[in-house]
């Protein structure tokens, strides 16, 4: 995919803010706050540092692969999945209603291009991303493997067992994210079950730690997933600490866990959109 300016790119992640809100505001179900705390993330991976072809192969050979690990992200996901090409952007009209190949969480029976697992059941997504990165050096395949989680995610012990598993096999082809916004659904992270340091716990399994502190920058989170690129190869698996907000984008979402799964009404999105210009066209 052709590389794009900062000011298009910037541009695309407005965009995907506002489609995200479209989307679970017409059938009322949904979780926007952290697709929009996320859009640099996705923009920055899909438009301009992930090696991947919208013309989709499950098997993904010679290309990287992204698994959506916290898999309520599906609005954003889908939304940059459509503008890059994978399938219309049309489609997203179909959000979580019946039949559609936008599920709430992603799925694979539909045969949406762009999902190669099941994802929503929290816990599960880095276990996956370290078999597709060892399959991927088994195969003599130089691409890379990322993953995105939550912070409180982090709370389930498949991570742990996971992230010890990644770090004694040496899996340095593969690029973690944690969003670390510090809500979940629940409430504030700290007061549901406190992560603590987060950094040194994933130093301690073994891990290269790469913080981008400022994650709705988008120079920053360029700058800093191309700084976990060059951390690769060198034995040990890389994670990503991305500092976000909740909501970000719409001053009446941003940092707060009430928005985590809760789908704006008539005046809400329309008082939502007006903070965010229409840059692409909306679907």
């Amino acid at each position: 995919m052709e590389k794009l300016a900062i000011e298009q790119l910037q541009k695309i992640c407005t965009q995907m803010r506002r489609d995200v809100l479209r989307m679970v505001h017409a059938v009322q179900s949904g979780h926007p706050g952290a697709p929009l705390g996320c859009a640099e993330f996705f923009v920055g991976l899909y438009f301009d540092k992930l090696r991947h072809n919208p013309d989709f192969n499950m098997d993904g050979k010679g290309e990287d692969l992204f698994f959506l690990s916290n898999g309520h992200l599906s609005a954003g996901w889908y939304s940059v999945l459509a503008r890059s090409g994978y399938f219309p952007i049309e489609e997203l009209r179909t959000f979580r209603k019946i039949n559609s190949r936008l599920q709430g969480h992603p799925a694979t029976e539909e045969g949406l291009p762009g999902v190669r697992i099941a994802s929503g059941s929290l816990g599960q997504g880095l276990s996956v991303a370290i078999g597709a990165a060892q399959a991927k050096k088994l195969n003599g395949d130089d691409s890379l493997v990322y993953v995105l989680m939550g912070d409180g995610e982090l709370q389930e012990g498949q991570i742990w067992e996971a992230a010890m598993y990644g770090a004694h096999y040496k899996v340095d082809n593969l690029i973690a994210t944690v969003d670390y916004n510090g809500q979940q659904i629940d409430g504030p992270t700290e007061k549901v079950m406190d992560l603590k340091n987060l950094k040194a716990k994933w130093e301690a399994f073994g891990w290269e730690v790469n913080e981008i502190k400022q994650g709705n920058d988008l120079q920053s989170v360029l700058d800093g997933l191309e700084k976990a690129k060059s951390m690769t190869g060198k034995g040990k698996p890389i994670l990503n600490l991305l500092y976000t907000e909740m909501g970000y984008g719409v001053d009446f979402m941003v940092g707060t866990h009430k928005w985590h799964g809760s789908p704006p009404n008539d005046e809400q999105l329309a008082d939502a959109l007006s903070q965010l210009e229409e840059t692409l066209g909306d679907y």
